[in-house]
């Protein structure tokens, strides 16, 4: 990262009194306090609200377009004056990283910072707009009763190691100035709607980088301390401590080090989109790439970016984190002007979907700040915040998917009309790919029961509407290890509706061997 001049340290971070001593390597422990004038909180609040949405409108042409592969140098992506005008106007689904994160900032201030995780549970299921994979689960875990933190655990929800909370704790980060725990306290009740396991340990390492990036002014003590809060045994904690140790053994060398993570760290187990396929959308993975961005990019905006996308994968959302991260530990004045042009057309409008702005959201994290601050211990001292800076602690261990990996695939090649689905397979569980497609433009409602081994496992309500859809049709896991026989029956026919089956994902107790 670039030395700022002392002068701007002095502005940027305060004094911080640490009676009794400072922690390891001088980190401020649990006692420490940090002050910073307001206009230095509202700032960096800025910052990170704003270079998020720099970095989404960045990545969003190349989402999901480069899997299993990196983008070239040498291929350019645009960025020029107007470009966030234009994206906003012309893309407006792009900005599901922010207006989710939005959906929860709204809770907040209507209900107050006690809102239970009920309430922003049902606030993301009855919202207007569209969701995919774990979120779009929880969306109709919630709709059919099913409370978090079931509503995002993974026998509830195929797509619980994805990456939808890990996009959407922003927010908390944003306000939790120097208090990584209080941080995790929150994610723990909004993470656990749509995500557990790894899923949930995106989310906490995020809204915790977040929140030490009000602290330090250092990407890679932001990064290693933000680490702090993840379980060492967890497979998250294992996938970002490679990420730095490959960029400590390869410091110039950004794609040398994604070769590595993805020969190591690109399997996925939950997510049936992306289990024997290039597709990844897994927290672990895109987490790293954020770090890759952090890290390679030292402090500059536009390499931070860069790396972040051009990692591939989830490339709009994986800049936007690293770019908000980065942005929080600048403050808006110090992001390069080239990255902010056309920011102040767009500053004013509120995102689709919702009635917040992003200048709306600078005002309303500041608030919300400032209320975390004062539970924490903190105090306003005329214009200036004194925080109780935080040690981070980790929070549990919990882990998804356990004693299961994918071992083969079964190919349901047609739609059931009626009749029946069957197949066959040995393992101890499945999850399907397929969807409900309505052929007639109208809502339609497919009601399918699903036996296993002859004895009715459940019935299964499948919504054509987009919103309310089931995102993954059918799974069951933790059977008991032998052979097994699925039955799907829809009750009746719907006409202008069909259901769609593409594949079933088969899980086995031990890894298949290697073929060679």
């Amino acid at each position: 990262m670039q030395m700022q001049p002392a002068v701007v340290l002095a502005l940027l971070c305060a004094a911080v009194v640490v009676p009794g001593g400072a922690g390891a390597q001088g980190r401020p422990d649990a006692r420490a306090e940090l002050r910073l004038s307001k206009a230095v909180l509202r700032d960096k609040i800025r910052g990170g609200w704003a270079a998020q949405t720099i970095g989404v409108t960045f990545g969003g042409p190349t989402e999901f377009n480069y899997n299993g592969t990196f983008i070239q140098d040498y291929e350019p992506i645009p960025w020029y004056a107007g470009y966030l005008r234009e994206t906003y106007e012309r893309n407006p689904g792009l900005y599901d990283d922010v207006y989710v994160d939005l959906t929860f900032v709204d809770v907040i201030e209507k209900h107050g910072l006690d809102a239970p995780a009920a309430t922003f549970g049902k606030a993301l299921a009855n919202a207007e707009y569209m969701l995919w994979h774990a979120n779009q689960m929880a969306r109709y875990n919630v709709l059919r009763g099913l409370a978090p933190p079931d509503s995002g655990h993974w026998r509830n929800n195929p797509e619980a190691d994805d990456i939808d909370f890990q996009i959407e704790a922003d927010f908390i980060g944003l306000m939790s100035p120097g208090l990584p725990n209080a941080a995790t306290a929150y994610a723990d009740k909004v993470g656990h709607i749509m995500n557990s396991g790894d899923g949930w340990y995106g989310g906490v390492f995020v809204a915790a980088m977040y929140s030490l990036a009000f602290v330090h002014d250092d990407v890679r003590t932001v990064v290693t301390r933000a680490l702090d809060t993840i379980p060492a045994a967890s497979r998250f904690h294992r996938t970002i401590s490679a990420t730095i140790r490959l960029h400590d053994e390869h410091p110039t060398d950004w794609k040398r080090a994604w070769f590595e993570l993805q020969r190591q760290y690109s399997e996925d187990i939950g997510c049936p989109d992306g289990v024997f396929a290039a597709f990844n959308i897994d927290a672990r993975l895109n987490a790293a790439y954020v770090v890759l961005g952090l890290l390679y990019g030292e402090g500059d905006m536009s390499r931070t970016i860069s790396v972040a996308t051009r990692a591939g994968q989830d490339s709009d959302c994986n800049p936007a984190t690293a770019a908000g991260v980065l942005g929080t530990i600048l403050g808006y004045e110090r992001i390069p002007a080239y990255w902010k042009q056309g920011l102040a057309e767009v500053e004013g409008l509120p995102f689709k979907y919702t009635t917040i702005s992003l200048d709306d959201a600078y005002r309303l994290s500041y608030k919300h700040a400032l209320e975390m601050v004062r539970r924490a211990g903190g105090r306003e001292d005329g214009e200036d915040v004194v925080i109780r800076v935080e040690a981070p602690a980790p929070v549990r261990l919990e882990q998804n998917f356990e004693g299961h990996h994918p071992v083969a695939e079964v190919r349901l090649a047609r739609a059931t009309q009626g009749d029946e689905t069957r197949f066959t397979f040995d393992g101890i569980g499945f999850a399907i790919q397929g969807d409900v497609r309505s052929e007639d433009g109208k809502d339609h409602l497919l009601i399918v029961d699903m036996f296993i081994d002859d004895v009715k496992a459940d019935t299964v309500e499948l919504p054509t509407n987009t919103t309310r859809r089931r995102f993954i049709p059918f799974w069951r896991y933790e059977l008991p290890d032998g052979r097994h026989t699925v039955r799907l029956k829809l009750r009746e026919l719907e006409p202008g509706a069909t259901l769609r089956l593409q594949r079933a994902i088969i899980y086995g107790r031990t890894p298949k061997a290697p073929e060679i």
